[in-house]
């Protein structure tokens, strides 16, 4: 088990994918949209079943391309791109779309291919959760939750998950879904609660 668990949130421009993060870290949602448009590092510890786990969260600004995949994992390109710095290092991956929006959907397929086509040969499969945002807009959906589900479920064999930031739903499932992913002997098998281990300061979050 690694010390701290690394995660990847990455989507286009406008699904709420900082709505999540922030939502998930300090339980507050803002109605006005600020485009991410650089990395940003979160350090929160949750705890888990009486288990503490450190995370780094690391909320990327859309990306045209995922790092090519070669040795070593730390690309001249993903170095001379700060934006993508740490990309191929994560455990794991949050690939959000929003449910109103196709053209978003087609985005997190295309990086989710990216992913697969350079992950290194001979590691181990880093999991990849899709993450189906704004759930409070259902009527506005472009793609029936079945279609998608089964999918990513069946023929991606990723996770999948609906929620809204802005109400808040499913979003501590994300994250404890995500740990699980990841290997957490501790949380696997039994019905997992999840908390913060004390407050996440504002300054424990680091932009670069």
């Amino acid at each position: 088990m690694v010390a701290t668990f690394k995660i990847a949130v990455l989507g286009a421009q406008g699904v709420g994918k900082s709505a999540i993060v922030r939502q998930f870290l300090y339980n507050e949602f803002s109605e006005v949209c600020v485009p991410t448009t650089a990395r940003r590092v979160y350090l929160p510890a949750v705890v888990m079943n009486g288990h503490v786990h450190d995370l780094q969260i690391m909320d990327f600004p859309p990306i045209t391309a995922f790092p090519p995949g070669l040795i070593p994992l730390c690309t001249l390109q993903e170095w001379a791109d700060v934006c993508c710095r740490g990309l191929r290092s994560v455990h794991a991956y949050i690939l959000v779309y929003d449910i109103c929006c196709f053209d978003s959907f087609e985005y997190i397929k295309t990086i989710r291919q990216q992913i697969l086509e350079t992950r290194v040969i001979g590691t181990s499969e880093t999991p990849i959760i899709i993450v189906g945002n704004k759930r409070d807009l259902q009527r506005g959906r472009v793609i029936p939750r079945w279609n998608v589900s089964n999918l990513v479920k069946k023929t991606w064999k990723c996770g999948y998950i609906e929620c809204s930031a802005k109400y808040n739903w499913h979003i501590l499932l994300l994250f404890s879904e995500l740990l699980k992913s990841v290997g957490c002997a501790r949380c696997k098998h039994v019905h997992t609660t999840i908390r913060f281990q004390g407050a996440l300061h504002r300054n424990r979050c680091t932009i670069m």
